[in-house]
């Protein structure tokens, strides 16, 4: 019987064209399904996309057509990015404006509130569209959010829901102690626990219907509609069908140690406040958040289309592949603290390890003993590496990937110092057992890279099934702003 998982990313706001950080969340949490896939799990991966919410309605009003219209127009630049990142075609898309969604929402939304964590009460409270958060003064820097200094705080003063969330703070405690690996990397988890550790505020679900009427409407209540994070964070059980499908909720979310990559931005939404609003409605928590660090420009500056430091995923799958796009991502990114992509550092890159380590490697051998050799013998159950295992298992992609490299390098220099293709006139079955192992080793290099760079991993292994040589893995290139 298959061993069930679930994966999931956050679900970007449509209000913009996708970004190198959305394409990098895609990839990796790609990366986790098709290697559970491999180990053998039953795997259930989640994207989709977040469309209520002040920032949306406000996009849509200045552009004079509806809100509706203007998610379903965007929604598309997503869904049709994820073929171009090479991500699986059985991945789920969940909209938070599907019907399915919406329903679950306001059942989530019943079931909290039956227990007593939701209740209405006035405030007053400084908000940021950007963020879709409230703001304190300590989060402030001269008097606006330090993540969207352009845009001006809105005040809210009105009567709203609340989340009974300060009813948490001892039981997310207990459960971070419980759960030690809950949040990758460990400074994440510091984070998360320090900031529970300091006090939890309530925090308003609701919003005035007259004043923000993009939303779902809250349940017997016709003046309110829900605050767009308590709406979206339901997509993580919506998609598989809760309330209404227990069976597929029970398989992978109670059953599939429940995986969800996010932004160094969604932290405390992700591990704090979802988890919260799962334990108050009586539902199992998630199993792991795995925090991604920002992506950023010249000098690790983070990029933003103000300081004009941005890379266009797009451009660079256009001109490179997809799968080269994806070989950047996975190893040249830290997982989890970071790293800067620029248009020169991504050329380098391609060609030293694309075009010239990988491609010349499987060529030059390839060509050697499709020259020399009627067929290959592949052992095709080979037993894989123990350290690749566990850097794919520890969401490591960039170490998993220099093992490859490593791999790839060292079967290089063995053909170099071993010369079959002098060692042949003199010792024909001493070079053929040689190519033959070498060939192996190489079959265990496709192996590897099917999650990682799965369009290249198939090319490589019918070559080599074919003992033909690959045309052209990775040609040579001219970088993408030349």
């Amino acid at each position: 019987m298959k061993k069930n998982f679930y994966i999931t990313t956050t679900l970007p706001y449509v209000n913009a064209d996708p970004h190198i950080g959305h394409a990098l969340e895609f990839v990796r949490a790609d990366v986790v399904a098709r290697f559970k896939k491999l180990q053998g799990y039953d795997v259930f991966f989640n994207t989709g996309t977040d469309e209520h919410g002040q920032k949306l309605f406000d996009a849509a009003l200045s552009e004079n057509i509806t809100p509706q219209d203007y998610v379903d127009r965007n929604v598309l630049l997503f869904k049709n990015i994820l073929p171009s990142l090479g991500v699986s075609k059985d991945v789920h898309f969940i909209r938070t404006s599907d019907d399915k969604h919406i329903l679950a929402a306001q059942e989530l939304w019943r079931r909290v509130k039956s227990n007593g964590y939701i209740y209405k009460k006035k405030y007053r409270a400084r908000y940021c569209v950007g963020c879709e958060l409230e703001k304190t003064d300590s989060e402030l820097i001269e008097g606006r959010c330090p993540n969207h200094s352009n845009m001006e705080l809105q005040l809210i003063d009105e009567e709203n829901y609340f989340f009974k969330f300060s009813a948490f703070q001892d039981k997310l405690l207990k459960f971070y102690d419980n759960m030690p690996g809950f949040v990758l990397p460990e400074t994440r988890y510091r984070e998360i626990r320090s900031f529970v550790q300091s006090g939890l505020r309530d925090f308003s679900v609701s919003r005035l219907k007259e004043k923000m009427p993009w939303g779902i409407p809250v349940p017997d209540d016709k003046d309110h509609i829900m605050y767009v994070w308590f709406d979206a964070l339901t997509n993580y059980i919506s998609t598989l069908g809760w309330p209404m499908n227990i069976e597929n909720f029970n398989k992978y979310w109670v059953n599939g140690t429940p995986t969800q990559y996010c932004g160094q931005d969604n932290l405390r939404q992700q591990s704090a406040i979802w988890q919260a609003i799962l334990m108050s409605a009586d539902l199992p928590t998630s199993h792991q958040i795995v925090v991604n660090g920002f992506v950023t420009g010249v000098g690790g500056i983070k990029m933003s289309k103000t300081m004009g430091n941005t890379v266009n995923p797009l451009d660079l799958i256009r001109h490179y592949g997809t799968d080269a796009f994806r070989y950047y991502v996975l190893r040249h990114i830290h997982p989890l603290d970071g790293s800067p992509i620029t248009a020169q550092l991504f050329d380098e890159a391609y060609n030293a390890n694309l075009a010239n380590g990988l491609g010349n490697t499987v060529s030059r051998l390839l060509a050697l003993t499709s020259r020399n050799m009627d067929h290959v013998e592949i052992n095709f159950v080979p037993v894989l590496p123990q350290e690749w295992f566990d850097a794919m298992n520890t969401f490591r992609f960039d170490l998993a990937c220099n093992f490859v490299w490593g791999e790839l390098s060292g079967l290089d220099r063995s053909i170099s110092e071993i010369a079959p293709y002098e060692m042949i006139k003199t010792d024909r079955i001493g070079a053929l057992k040689f190519l033959n192992d070498a060939i192996n080793r190489l079959y265990s290099v496709g192996l590897m890279l099917k999650p990682l760079l799965p369009k290249t991993s198939e090319k490589i292994l019918n070559a080599i099934r074919l003992n033909k040589k690959p045309q052209n893995l990775f040609e040579r290139k001219e970088s993408v702003k030349k």
